[in-house]
């Protein structure tokens, strides 16, 4: 039985790295104790296991070609249960990625997302505004700027991972030693110490504080819309990328519209003589509450009222209502008429009520249920009975 590992992974003797992990892994697949049940598969196993571990280290590889003993002396030769890496068993069963490199992780980091919620009037959701926001993140600690170590220090090697940032284990079992790589607990992975930590930020490279931001509120928001501003989140650990800022809002009521998707709707109530009469109504839009001077805007429409309005009749005002958040569309404000009937009268008004009622014979008036599906003469009709 041969022990040279050049000749058990079945490579020349100028193999490199790559070459030697893909016959390795092929191998391991082949003889691994769990794939292979021949009774010889474990203990060729072992031999490829030691073998490997030989031609990757490259000192023990440069011992094993001057002729030394790559062991010195200790632990176990081919084919006698000498350790093995775990990882790369890992690897080959699992296919570890090529290329890939461990070692210290970075102390710094990417900060989280943060998120803020402001009130705006309708008027400002739907036509958009711009605001200063106060908000409280993380900020680069301004003492060491980021580093975490103390004015005039610096962070150090760790002494137990030797700024691997993590460490071996070695277990037993029936393969042999079985090694795994933790990260150091020591340095926390990082491969190195802070001996001297900043006072203001306690070694963490940020601190928190106040700061002012400024939002632009683009036209056509509304409640639970979120605005996005890309690196005004919390700074991240050892003063790393900050997250984003999500300004989330929220839109108080109005006292005259109320929004439904882009429509705005308001409710106008008149007087029942003007709905019979007819009457012009001086409406205040939306853009009424703009308290900007410099963009010249339309504030107010009029309405006309026919003679004859009844209590729920609508006006539609096309493209007057809120702009599209996505688009150049506008939807439409749409003006709903509540006929208000008196309820106070004097002698003079009832006295000229009941004048009004007779010359239309309705001091007695039966009541009526409309028939909503009435043609189009009935309707006719009922016009010209209504004169």
């Amino acid at each position: 039985m041969t022990t040279d590992p050049y000749a058990i992974l079945g490579v020349e003797r100028d193999a490199d790295a790559d070459a030697l992990k893909k016959a390795y892994r092929k191998l391991a697949r082949q003889y691994h104790p769990d794939v292979n049940s021949d009774p010889g598969a474990q203990e060729k196993f072992k031999e490829v296991s030691a073998a490997y571990e030989v031609l990757s280290d490259p000192e023990k590889r440069r011992v094993y070609d001057l002729g030394g003993d790559p062991f010195g002396g200790q632990g176990a030769g081919f084919g006698q249960g000498a350790g093995f890496s775990f990882t790369d068993i890992m690897d080959a069963f699992f296919g570890g990625q090529q290329g890939s490199t461990r070692g210290p992780r970075s102390r710094q980091r990417r900060g989280q997302d943060a998120l803020v919620r402001i009130d705006l009037e309708l008027a400002e959701a739907a036509f958009g505004t711009t605001r200063e926001l106060k908000v409280e993140t993380a900020v680069v600690c301004t003492t060491c700027s980021g580093s975490g170590a103390a004015e005039g220090s610096q962070p150090v090697t760790c002494t137990t991972c030797h700024g691997r940032g993590e460490v071996q284990h070695v277990q037993r079992s029936f393969l042999g030693e079985i090694r795994t790589l933790r990260p150091c607990a020591a340095c926390r992975g990082y491969g190195e110490i802070i001996p001297d930590p900043c006072r203001d930020c306690e070694g963490d490279g940020r601190l928190r504080d106040r700061r002012k931001v400024t939002v632009s509120i683009p036209a056509g928001v509304d409640t639970g819309t979120r605005v996005q501003l890309s690196g005004q989140g919390e700074v991240g650990p050892g003063g790393g990328p900050p997250g984003d800022l999500y300004v989330e809002i929220q839109v108080s009521p109005h006292k005259a519209y109320t929004r439904e998707g882009l429509n705005l709707h308001r409710r106008v109530v008149i007087p029942m003589t003007a709905a019979a009469l007819g009457t012009s109504i001086e409406l205040p839009l939306l853009e009424d509450d703009l308290d900007t001077e410099e963009i010249e805007v339309e504030r107010s429409v009029t309405i006309d009222v026919k003679p004859g309005t009844q209590s729920g009749a609508e006006h539609v005002l096309r493209g007057r209502g809120v702009p599209s958040l996505r688009s150049q569309a506008r939807g439409d404000v749409v003006v709903q008429i509540e006929v208000e009937t008196p309820t106070k009268l004097d002698a003079r008004q009832t006295e000229l009520l009941r004048e009004l009622a007779t010359l239309r014979n309705e001091e007695s008036p039966e009541g009526r249920t409309p028939n909503a599906h009435k043609g189009l003469f009935g309707r006719v009709r009922d016009a010209f009975d209504q004169r």
